[in-house]
């Protein structure tokens, strides 16, 4: 077990079997020393852990709980692409849909929960380039959606 995954373990966070896409793509794909990631949703144990819009559903709190998850998914991603997170450069580059109302306008504060986790996790490698985009819709009815692009050793 790598470096980063004691630190997962530590902080109790288990990463779970990336499940197989269900429709025609890749969870991740490798392209030089870059990773990109498919977009994933806030699942735990197969089951969205919070479902709705901000501003509707959810507040600003719940939707920062869904994207830290999001980026443990994604993590997983990572795992199995790479075999350890030790092999992460650094994060280069994260593109985060917040599902939101018209008049939701905090995407940014959702989001940091996923930004703020990576930097616990790797530290400045974890910081990166970002947009936080709303919108009025995504799959499953998730509050948030996240693709990562990762520099790796």
């Amino acid at each position: 077990m790598g470096i980063i995954e004691e630190k997962l373990k530590k902080m109790g966070i288990e990463l779970e079997t990336v499940p197989t896409p269900v429709a025609e793509y890749v969870p991740s794909k490798r392209v030089g020393n870059l990773v990109y990631t498919s977009g994933c949703d806030c699942r735990k144990n197969g089951q969205l852990i919070l479902k709705g819009k901000l501003g509707k559903e959810l507040d600003v709190a719940q939707g920062k709980e869904a994207a830290k998850q999001v980026v443990v998914n994604i993590l997983a991603v990572l795992q199995k692409e790479l075999g350890s997170l030790d092999e992460v450069k650094q994060v280069v580059k994260m593109l985060a849909f917040v599902n939101s109302t018209d008049e939701f306008v905090e995407q940014p504060y959702v989001i940091n929960g996923a930004s703020e986790f990576l930097v616990e996790v790797f530290g400045e490698k974890g910081r990166h380039a970002r947009s936080a985009i709303g919108t009025n819709t995504l799959p499953f009815d998730t509050p948030v959606e996240i693709e990562l692009i990762v520099e790796i050793n």
